[in-house]
């Protein structure tokens, strides 16, 4: 076996979502099974190099890891000519100029979404990536989750018939910070930081929708923010200027109909944090991050509603669970590892830069439907 080499520059990953996931459970996953087998006698060895602002931060992850290269200083990273690729987990406010400067440098192009504040910000990101020649890719982790990999096979599989609409159900209490600490960063809850549930997962929403069912062609949105106070990392009040939660209504290519309900302020009652159900003319599903629950037109009950009389049967019990078939592994290393085929054997890849602003395109359009209180048409877009 030959090993290959590609150096890494990692931005972001003193976050949860950047350390967690695609620092720990990704890269240095790969590291630990011994590199990316290509297939070819080549393996392919992920060298991270940790980029950031709080030094503190950067070298305590290092020296747990064991990982050699750290820095605070990102200018140099990006002039560094053995640096291939640039990936970016910072906050989004920080990520335009960020990718910008990176594809000046000549580095292939992979981050969290969205990609920018603004849909002029994240098409024009998408273009300078083209007219530079670099590859370029955007997280879109849910497509590899357990549960949605299991209901895209009943979609392949025409298992639906015709589909008719999806339900989403999406979120958990965030606490407010004052007597129990947030789950997630203060940021999140202000606009001006480029905080906002609609901004965080309407391109989620774009690309599970697009992927999956087909193209998003119009948007009704209801944003609002239920908690308006919310307390700091440093236990400080501040008062949260973005939108905690958002109610959708999505038209799309083919005549489906997706409901989708986002919410940072509510309590779950469901078996995952995310779930989808899905009804067709031939049977239904219901999907989470993990499992997926079945039933066909020919299994199908007939309930009879009477509100005289207690329930007497659990409907739950009347779904069939759809089996594994597969082994699954984390859904940020699988794109991972897609992405570095990628960039290394030029293997096919659609998650593009431009896939990335049609997510920033959908929430920005929520947004609008949201304050203007109107349905809005999703165009769709090209450079």
């Amino acid at each position: 076996m030959t090993r290959k080499t590609v150096r890494i520059a990692m931005n972001g990953v003193t976050g949860r979502m950047g350390y967690r996931q695609h620092l720990v459970r990704s890269i240095l996953s790969l590291r630990e099974q011994g590199g990316l087998d290509l297939g070819d006698g080549t393996v392919l060895w992920p060298e991270p190099i940790l980029v950031g602002r709080r030094e503190h931060a950067l070298r305590a992850i290092a020296e747990q890891h064991g990982i050699e290269h750290w820095t605070t200083d990102l200018d140099a990273v990006l002039t560094d000519p053995s640096v291939e690729i640039y990936f970016d987990a910072q906050v989004t406010s920080a990520r335009e100029e960020a990718v910008k400067q990176a594809i000046a440098g000549g580095k292939h192009i992979y981050c969290e979404k969205p990609t920018s504040t603004t849909l002029a910000g994240a098409l024009e990101l998408a273009r300078l990536a083209n007219e530079a020649g670099v590859k370029h890719g955007v997280v879109q982790d849910k497509l590899f989750l357990p549960g949605l990999r299991k209901l895209r096979r009943l979609v392949e599989g025409g298992f639906f018939g015709q589909i008719l609409s999806v339900r989403g159900e999406f979120g958990y209490w965030v606490f407010e910070g004052d007597w129990q600490s947030a789950q997630r960063p203060s940021w999140n809850y202000r606009t001006e930081d480029g905080g906002g549930i609609v901004a965080d997962m309407f391109p989620h929403w774009d690309y599970v929708l697009h992927e999956l069912f087909g193209r998003v062609r119009s948007v009704q949105a209801l944003a609002t923010t239920h908690i308006p106070q919310r307390w700091d990392e440093q236990g400080k009040p501040y008062d949260a200027t973005a939108d905690d939660a958002a109610y959708g209504v999505f038209e799309l290519e083919g005549g489906a109909i997706a409901q989708i309900n986002s919410s940072w302020a509510v309590r779950v009652n469901r078996d995952e944090l995310v779930e989808f159900q899905v009804d067709g003319t031939h049977g239904s599903a219901v999907a989470g991050l993990r499992n997926c629950r079945a039933q066909h037109r020919s299994a199908t009950p007939k309930p009879v509603w009477n509100p005289d009389l207690p329930a007497t049967e659990s409907f739950r019990d009347q779904w069939q669970e759809v089996p594994d078939n597969a082994d699954f592994d984390n859904g940020f290393k699988a794109q991972w590892e897609l992405f570095l085929r990628h960039v290394v054997l030029d293997e096919p890849w659609r998650w593009d830069l431009l896939a990335g602003a049609r997510g920033v395109q959908l929430a920005e359009l929520g947004l609008k439907s949201s304050a203007e209180g109107r349905r809005f048409e999703v165009p769709e877009l090209s450079l």
